[in-house]
């Protein structure tokens, strides 16, 4: 299951460097191409807002 970014996302930008495959795509909320994402968990242990979770 992909992982997601919820709406307490402060946009800092921290998970998107650590997505190998590109998966995350910036605006006030980020957001998660699903059909991208392959499930690593390196997004989730990057945010410091708690901000992604397993969907």
């Amino acid at each position: 299951m992909a992982y997601v970014i919820k709406s307490n996302c402060i946009a800092c930008g921290s998970c998107i460097d650590e997505c190998p495959v590109g998966a995350i795509s910036e605006g006030d909320i980020y957001k998660i191409d699903g059909s991208a994402c392959i499930e690593c968990g390196a997004c989730a242990a990057a945010c410091p807002n708690d901000a992604i979770e397993q969907e």
